[in-house]
């Protein structure tokens, strides 16, 4: 339930094999550009995490639904992905307490010939099983400029 593992949970099980495919169909269309949308509806995931409002340790169960968008042509790259779903943090210590709600999460990633700009939100909207209320939110951006430095950070972290 952490923005970075859920983060890395959507780009490596999803995107990464999407990169590759796009890549070596780059030069593909009249104006070299190649483009892709993948869906996909009823994901289930489950991974062990931390309650990114408590730091409780425990496990994510996930049900989503994922889309991503790619463009690849010769003068760069874009890419989008949107995961939105149902799930339930259950923590390893019983006596702690369990949330179950609805997440969004967004990324944005572009770069072309002279810099590149990552750029991803997460929500997060969740009862416990003692009757709280658990709201995250997390946005963050990293640009880079032509020689890879980096010029704009931030990664702005709430919650209620």
């Amino acid at each position: 339930m952490s923005r970075l593992s859920i983060r890395a949970a959507c780009a490596a099980a999803t995107v990464t094999p999407l990169l590759v495919l796009g890549a070596a169909s780059a030069g593909a269309g009249a104006n070299g550009a190649s483009t892709f949308t993948d869906n996909q509806h009823g994901v289930v995931d489950v991974f062990h995490d931390m309650n990114p409002c408590t730091g409780d340790p425990g496990t994510v169960s996930a049900v989503e639904n994922q889309i991503f968008h790619g463009t690849i042509n010769k003068t760069g790259s874009w890419f989008t992905g949107t995961a939105e779903g149902k799930f339930t943090f259950t923590p390893d210590d019983p006596s702690k307490v369990t949330y179950t709600g609805h997440f969004t999460n967004w990324f944005g990633d572009e770069n072309n010939l002279h810099n590149g700009v990552e750029h991803s939100t997460f929500n997060v909207n969740a009862t416990g099983t003692d009757g709280s209320h658990l709201q995250f939110h997390d946005n963050a951006q990293a640009t880079l400029n032509a020689n890879g430095t980096v010029t704009v950070s931030f990664d702005h972290m709430s919650c209620a």
